[in-house]
């Protein structure tokens, strides 16, 4: 049994965090960690753990986490993260980081997206991205992983196999994305309180959101070559999960039963991406509370587009779930071990 610490275990991912791990066969969390709560029972501020959990938060310092710590998950601020996580490597820590510090190569970008300057760039070319389709290899030995954020995990996904094949006509590419709210954090803000959310639809952040970079980074690996994106997310009255639909155009025509067969191929050794049949298209409501991500593909046979559709739980696909995913790589677990969850 690894033993594992949960940095920020009060925030959603972290809740969500210790939510699948509660039951994991494999890890059992030792320690937690919170500088609003420290002092209070992980279970005194998310009562749905009453009865079934005890672990005091503690103050977050590298120095408080057990020696015999395996791993520790970082599910703190983006901006806030780094600091932290330096400090847990220089203790010999493994360390899974959900934020985004340390998703982009080059520093340049997050004071161009994220307006800081990174205070430990030495450690970007070390982080290996958490994409555990993508770079299974890489997570298994890797002291340090760079989690995904939620809405690139839906799109790369959702164009992976399009970018490796090279078969994505430059420029072509429109991404029109949608997220429920706890997408946002735990934390109060005026645009997500209820009354301004609820019973509306709006985009935000149009040609400026910071998950940008990190999806054009990822797929123009992928491609060989540079790949740009125009990205358009939105925000919709719902708790959780993310609608991506992406339009794009392809270099040679192919039908969309042999595209389908490509995905279904990439993916055969995946147990969490289940490219669905004609006729069927993703929907939030079927990966809730889920590791899953659905990917449905259709071609416009009439403007000669093709579109992409994927589904997935942005709390734990889009983070808790992929982090726990990434930890199994990373102990030798078999990959979906405490993360066979029916969609809810």
């Amino acid at each position: 049994m690894s033993r594992v610490a949960i940095l920020g275990a009060t925030g959603y991912t972290g809740t969500e965090l210790f939510r699948l791990l509660h039951d994991h066969p494999g890890a059992e969390v030792v320690f937690v960690s919170s500088e609003t709560y420290a002092g209070n029972k992980l279970s005194d501020i998310h009562p749905q753990f009453r009865e079934q959990e005890d672990l005091i938060l503690s103050r977050m310092a590298a120095e408080e986490i057990p020696t015999e710590v395996d791993l520790v998950f970082c599910a703190l601020p983006h901006g806030e993260s780094s600091g932290a996580v330096s400090a847990l490597l220089e203790k010999g820590f493994r360390v899974i980081d959900l934020s985004a510090d340390f998703r982009l190569k080059e520093a340049g970008l997050y004071r161009e997206w994220y307006e800081l300057e990174h205070p430990e760039p030495a450690l970007l070319g070390e982080a290996v991205y958490g994409l555990p389709e993508l770079n299974r290899g890489a997570v298994s030995t890797a002291r340090l992983i760079a989690n995904p954020g939620c809405y690139p995990t839906s799109i790369i996904l959702a164009l992976a196999p399009l970018a490796k094949g090279q078969l994505v006509k430059p420029g072509s590419l429109i991404i029109d994305a949608k997220s429920g709210v706890s997408g946002a954090g735990r934390t109060p803000k005026q645009p997500f309180h209820f009354p301004d959310c609820t019973e509306n639809f709006k985009a935000y952040r149009v040609a400026c959101h910071q998950h940008t970079p990190e999806i054009e980074q990822e797929l123009s690996m992928l491609a060989g070559s540079e790949v740009k994106v125009t990205f358009t997310p939105h925000l919709v009255p719902m708790v959780r999960g993310i609608l991506s639909t992406i339009y794009l155009e392809l270099e040679t025509g192919k039908p969309e039963e042999e595209l389908r067969a490509i995905y279904s191929y990439f993916y055969g050794e995946c147990p969490f991406v289940r490219v669905l049949e004609a006729a069927n298209f993703p929907e939030t409501r079927l990966v809730r509370g889920s590791n899953f991500i659905d990917i449905a593909l259709k071609m416009d046979r009439r403007t000669g587009r093709l579109v992409v559709i994927s589904a997935l739980d942005n709390l734990v696909k889009g983070a808790a779930g992929q982090a726990v995913q990434n930890m199994n790589i990373m102990l030798g677990l078999p990959e979906d071990t405490g993360l066979g969850q029916l969609p809810i």
